[in-house]
This record gives C-alpha cells, structure tokens and sequence, in this order.
C-alpha cells in the first residue's frame, strides 16, 4: 500500500457519516421490515426465522414506547398516543401471527408507514 492509499484510508476511517436519531429509527425499521418481508415470504416452514423477527420487531416497539411514554418527549401528546397504541397492536398481533391466526402483513404495513414518516418521502 503506497502513501496516498494510507492517507485515504486513515481519513475515510475518520470521516464517518453523521446520522441523525431520526435516521437510525428509519435503519431499524428497515432491517426488521426486511426481516419481516423475509419472513412472510417462507411462512411458517421457517419457524424460527418468523419468531426471531417477530421479536425483534417487538423490542423495536417496546423502545419507541418506552421512549414517547417519557414526558419530556418533544412530541405532541396525541402522536405518542399513537406510537403506544401501534406498539400495543404489534405485540398483540404478533401472538396471533405465532399462532398461526393472522398475517404478518399488517406489521409489514405499519412499519413501512413508519418508514415514510420518518423519511418524509413515499416508500413504495
């Protein structure tokens, strides 16, 4: 490796991308979403693959419910009313998805919601 390579190298390891929060929970929204889609799209042949993902779905809302249920949440009252009650919805409705008595899809479809939100752009 000659000189310049290494400076590249140093500085690029340095000048590492600045994320937002807002950017990070649209990340972990997009690998479980994926993970979810992944999912989904075997069923229930791959047991373990659903259930893994349906879980960490479930600590990603477990988070974002603890978070809006802080008061000093700057987000309106009637939003993380909202968040709460999805979140609710998501545990709930995993159980059923584990059982065998509904779709993953609507997790899909609220995550991909959440997505465009936080992005501000359609996701298609």
């Amino acid at each position: 490796m000659n000189a310049t390579q290494l400076a590249q190298t140093a500085y690029r390891n340095q000048a590492q991308t600045i994320r937002t929060e807002r950017g990070l929970e649209y990340d972990a929204f997009a690998r479980i979403t994926h993970r979810l889609g992944l999912a989904a799209a075997k069923g229930r042949e791959d047991i373990h693959n659903l259930a893994a993902a349906l879980h960490d779905n479930r600590r990603l809302w477990t988070i974002l419910a603890t978070d809006v249920a802080d008061p000093d949440n700057p987000l309106p009252k009637e939003l993380r009313a909202r968040i709460v009650y999805l979140a609710q919805f998501s545990h709930h409705h995993s159980t059923m998805v584990l059982n065998g008595d509904a779709s993953i899809q609507p997790l899909i479809d609220i995550n991909t919601a959440m997505m465009r939100g936080l992005s501000n752009r359609q996701i298609v």
